[in-house]
């Protein structure tokens, strides 16, 4: 019973509030209808004047004069009245379109005035011109992304052959070659990301997958990594099956862990998901610096250690806040310089549906 009393007097309030929006908004379009309106009032005082002071030279009597005048005033305020409710529907209506300019160009109320016809004609002009160079930029985008992935594909294949070469000799001097191809292969894969990420096609497949597969899959791309810079790996085996995108999901893992190797000297990696559905990447590496960590997220943002020991593009963290966002999965970090850093990745998905 009091939740209903309290939520009628919410509606009470909200009620009342939005009357006095109501009341409010009419009496400044009624200011400005009569300032538009300004030199017709004025114009029609000057000639009330004008009226009276020559009836009153004539000795009329003063009942007549004012009974004239009452009627002009009764008369004008009804044209004003009816002119000012127009004024109010055509500015509703101007409202209603400048919401939706972009579908109610051709509703375009009919114009009373050359003036209002030439801005009509105007604005028609500055649409059209605006959707050329929509589309333009469109086209001129689509064919960027399409050299890029052509590009990055071809790439590929030339990388894989230096693998294959590489991997004939099992040198100091070689691994060192195939650990720096390995982050090469890594910036074309994520200039790809990058033109995906922000385009406006949709590049994702929702499916329930074994988490499980997909991190020991990603983990397997860092086998190299791991023994050169002599980082050991704890990874907890799990059985959650996750609602996601494999491949996007991978891609998220992959610069996460990219930057934990990255990061750490020596050291471990520590790999786990709970029964609540977060999945966890901490290392014992450098730390971010508590100053850099709401930044960490941002396009280009590279902050102290990727300025103090040129390891960072500012590209990495935002194509994985990005990508997480698009997965509808969230991710944090909490880190301390000297001791590590831990990255969260909420694989939750309540707003997704797969039937």
């Amino acid at each position: 019973m009091q939740d209903f009393i309290i939520l009628s007097e919410l509606k009470l309030a909200a009620d009342i509030l939005l009357n006095k929006r109501y009341v409010m908004n009419k009496r400044k379009l009624l200011w400005k209808f009569i300032y538009q309106c300004r030199h017709t009032v004025i114009i029609f005082l000057f000639f009330s004047l004008i009226f009276f002071s020559i009836f009153s030279l004539y000795d009329l009597e003063t009942e007549a004069i004012l009974y004239s005048v009452l009627l002009c005033a009764l008369l004008a305020s009804a044209i004003f009245t009816v002119k000012f409710l127009r004024f109010c529907n055509r500015h509703t209506e101007r409202e209603n379109i400048k919401k939706n300019i972009l579908i109610m160009t051709e509703k375009l109320p009919e114009p009373r005035t050359l003036a209002e016809k030439d801005y009509q004609e105007i604005i028609l002009s500055l649409l059209e011109a605006n959707h050329s160079n929509l589309t333009k930029y469109q086209n001129e985008r689509t064919e960027s992304i399409d050299y890029y992935t052509t590009w990055v594909h071809q790439i590929k294949t030339p990388i894989s052959v230096m693998h294959m070469i590489l991997q004939s000799d099992d040198s100091d001097e070689h691994r060192e070659l195939a650990s720096e191809l390995f982050r090469i292969e890594q910036y074309v894969e994520m200039v790809l990301c990058y033109f995906r990420l922000n385009s406006n096609s949709s590049d994702f497949l929702f499916k329930k997958y074994d988490l499980n597969k997909i991190i020991r899959n990603t983990v397997r791309k860092f086998a190299s990594q791991f023994i050169r810079k002599h980082i050991s790996l704890q990874y907890e085996q799990t059985d959650l099956v996750v609602l996601t995108d494999e491949k996007w999901l991978s891609f998220i893992i992959e610069q996460i862990l990219s930057n934990a190797i990255k990061f750490t000297e020596s050291g471990c990696i520590t790999i786990k998901a709970d029964e609540n559905m977060v999945l966890s990447i901490s290392d014992t590496g450098i730390g971010i610096a508590k100053e850099d960590i709401p930044r960490i997220f941002e396009r280009g943002f590279t902050g102290y250690n990727g300025r103090e020991h040129k390891k960072s593009t500012g590209l990495g963290l935002y194509l994985t806040k990005k990508a997480a966002d698009k997965l509808s999965h969230k991710i944090s970090v909490e880190s301390a310089v000297g001791k590590g850093s831990v990255f969260y990745i909420n694989l939750k998905t309540d707003e997704l549906e797969v039937e």
